[in-house]
């Protein structure tokens, strides 16, 4: 699992640096995908997270890589599917926002759990949509500052596209994104938590 996880992340990432659209966009883009791997591998014999986590994290990671190579504004297949459907935008970036809600509301339920922070259902994911929301609110606001650091290179950064309500809807996206991954995989999660605290010979609570 752990070779296959690190062979899947190393080919995409090369892949996506391969003459990029814009090599500086493209580092801003897969630098929380490096930062990522550096935590997973930092924590991955005290803390290991679920099989679906991991897979889920890859899959966000793929995103961003995505993103990092076209640039979120110049996704082939997203200019496809504006064309074809005779959209305003490429909305590639909108998947990649709702996935910044969705992944991480993953994450912060298990740690939530595990550590066993809150025990009520309710307030778990009260605490699971909070976190992604104020992730979400962070990342925007990076986004603000590197853009007025880079000037020109701010658009294809930002990906806004001339949409005058971009930050919001990026965040409502998260948060959509957060509530659809509580209600989806919530049970899926709870049986990989239990089989995760058999295999450590440790019980994990489930909300």
């Amino acid at each position: 699992m752990k070779v296959l996880w690190l062979i899947g992340f190393t080919v995409v990432l090369v892949w996506s640096g391969i003459n990029p659209k814009d090599q500086f966009t493209w580092f801003l883009e897969v630098l929380p995908t490096l930062i990522g791997l550096a935590l997973l591998g930092a924590t991955y014999k005290r803390f290991p997270l679920t099989p679906m986590l991991y897979g889920f994290i890859l899959l966000h990671c793929w995103i961003l890589m995505v993103g990092g190579h076209y640039t979120y504004a110049e996704v082939p297949a997203f200019d496809w599917l504006r064309d074809t459907f005779d959209m305003e935008r490429n909305n590639y970036d909108k998947v990649g926002h709702f996935a910044q809600g969705f992944i991480p509301a993953l994450l912060a339920r298990e740690i939530l759990i595990r550590r066993e922070v809150v025990k009520s259902i309710a307030w778990t994911n009260v605490f699971i949509i909070s976190v992604c929301l104020a992730f979400s609110a962070f990342y925007e606001l990076i986004e603000w500052r590197v853009a007025l650091i880079s000037g020109e290179d701010a658009e294809a950064f930002l990906g806004t596209q001339g949409y005058v309500w971009d930050t919001q809807s990026d965040m409502a996206l998260a948060l959509v994104g957060a509530i659809c991954s509580i209600i989806v995989l919530a049970r899926w999660h709870d049986r990989q938590l239990s089989q995760l605290g058999s295999s450590s010979g440790r019980p994990h609570a489930t909300a």
